[in-house]
């Protein structure tokens, strides 16, 4: 039987949801997800999904609540999975250890096993509640929709700009990398840029970006993640300085996208834990091919790419259409026209046309962000 949500539901949801955050930069390539049993309005067991330790939320709650499982409800902020991985059916572990009724926030975005789990459940006589505090679960698990459905990382196009949508004052034909950036938004906003950052498995940007501002381009959330952060840089010509802070910091967490051959200048960095990989350019422009390189991450099990870059990479990946999300950073100042734009000489003009599916602002101190969808991860 499917019930519809109470408060006391959404409350327990809540705290599930919490520990799904929880699981955010532990759990990839797997969802994030967090399970809360309760019984007589008090919890018994809790627990979130971690790729490295196997066992997915429900196992870890139910392993914690032992015998006071039976006749318990499960908070889940994904559906229990019904099929073998790593690990066995959490469907059926549920079953199994006496759980009465389960409350789920969102089905599984994998549309070969999506409902099946649930299935599973109602067939054993347990109690359903379907889409308690939904859009905030799918929020948390969207470039695992997005992978999982497409086998193709879900990109999220990040820039901090004016009111006019400059992300940089005018460059000077001297202009020398100082090792910090030029900052046009404030503190909050930057700390909502490190939780981004921590979300994803890859940041991507160009060698404009690099040698411009030299940037470090690392999770600085200070949370706890499986793997670090891979820093991606397309450089056709492979222009990269030694110097740079993201190459005297490398440790095999910097990828390297060129098309010219260089085999010395790759050895070198290769040498300085630098990954360095040749790619055929794109036939219409000679540089990295941004689709190539989506496909790569794929392969890599990156699952969500943050694309930090300067106006010709952003143009490129709109033109290319892999940007799934915008987050844009507003701080309350004019550059006028001779800074640099948020996006140059865009191939497809009309792409900008297409209105956002879906869009939420949020007030960071004297800034405001934008964050919005071209496309749904999980439609």
């Amino acid at each position: 039987m499917t019930q519809t949500a109470s408060n006391p539901d959404e409350l327990w949801m809540e705290r599930a949801l919490a520990l799904a955050e929880t699981s955010v930069g532990l759990a990839s390539p797997n969802p994030a997800v967090g399970c809360v049993l309760v019984h007589d309005d008090v919890v018994v067991g809790e627990g979130f999904h971690a790729y490295d330790e196997k066992d997915h939320a429900e196992i870890v709650a139910l392993k914690q609540a032992g015998e006071q499982a039976r006749g318990a409800t499960a908070y889940v902020t994904l559906e229990p999975c019904s099929h073998h991985g790593r690990t066995g059916p959490c469907a059926d572990a549920l079953i199994a250890a006496g759980v009465s009724r389960v409350v789920t926030a969102a089905r599984d975005p994998n549309p070969q096993v999506s409902g099946r789990g649930l299935d599973k459940l109602q067939a054993a006589g347990v109690s359903l509640t379907i889409g308690v505090k939904e859009a905030a679960a799918r929020r948390i698990n969207e470039a695992f929709a997005k992978f999982i459905r497409t086998r193709r990382p879900f990109v999220t196009l990040k820039a901090g700009l004016t009111l006019d949508g400059r992300i940089a004052p005018p460059r000077s034909k001297n202009h020398v990398p100082s090792g910090s950036t030029h900052w046009i938004t404030g503190d909050r906003s930057r700390e909502m840029v490190q939780e981004l950052r921590h979300g994803a498995d890859a940041i991507l940007t160009g060698i404009g970006t690099i040698l411009n501002d030299d940037p470090l381009l690392t999770d600085r959330s200070g949370k706890q993640r499986r793997r670090p952060l891979l820093r991606v840089i397309l450089d056709s010509s492979l222009q990269l300085s030694l110097d740079s802070q993201i190459v005297r910091t490398a440790n095999e967490d910097v990828l390297v996208f060129h098309t010219h051959p260089a085999r010395e200048q790759a050895k070198i960095l290769q040498a300085r834990g630098v990954r360095v990989e040749q790619v055929a350019p794109d036939p219409a422009t000679g540089k990295v091919p941004m689709r190539t390189v989506m496909e790569r991450l794929a392969q890599m099990e990156m699952i969500g790419v943050i694309l930090e870059g300067g106006s010709q990479i952003n143009a490129s990946a709109l033109a290319a259409q892999i940007v799934d999300k915008l987050f844009l950073f507003y701080a309350p100042v004019i550059y006028g026209d001779a800074a640099v734009p948020v996006v140059r000489s865009l191939e497809a003009s009309t792409y900008f046309s297409t209105r956002l599916e879906s869009y939420h602002l949020y007030e960071l101190g004297e800034d405001f962000a934008v964050e919005g969808y071209l496309h749904n991860p999980w439609e």
